[in-house]
């Protein structure tokens, strides 16, 4: 059976939100342009990278699924700001929801998932990612 978390991988057009705090942020970027994805990246950073946005507003639109993974900044106005994009879907990365991202949970406008990594289903392989998904299955939080 296909989790609600393996599911979300299935669209081609996402928005990831980053502020450089979080690592696999960056490796969820990169895997997700190897599966051959869409990927507009929101850097709120103090030294954004190249090719990136600086702000949500920047964004064209389109994009289907967001990824926030930021501790700077309260994701729950970042979801409000895409959601006002017309993004519905959102994965606040593990450890970095809130709880003004859980009150936004209750929106039956918005699908949030919270309390994940995104690499623990985008990994591949014998990797620590691999290893985190073995434990989480274990544990029956997968």
């Amino acid at each position: 059976m296909v989790t609600k978390q393996e599911e979300y991988w299935k669209k081609d057009n996402f928005v990831v939100v980053t502020d450089g705090t979080k690592p696999a942020m960056k490796w969820t970027i990169d895997e997700l342009k190897k599966r051959g994805k869409k990927v507009h990246v929101v850097d709120l950073s103090d030294k954004p990278a190249q090719d990136t946005f600086k702000d949500v507003a920047q964004l064209p639109g389109g994009a289907e699924n967001a990824i926030i993974g930021v501790t700077k900044t309260e994701p729950a106005r970042i979801i409000e700001k895409l959601a006002s994009k017309g993004i519905r879907n959102f994965w606040v990365h593990w450890k970095t929801d809130t709880c003004d991202v859980e009150h936004l949970t209750a929106d039956p406008e918005l699908s949030i998932i919270t309390g994940r990594c995104p690499m623990m289903y985008l990994g591949k392989g014998a990797s620590m990612h691999g290893f985190h998904r073995f434990v989480a299955r274990s544990l029956g939080k997968y």
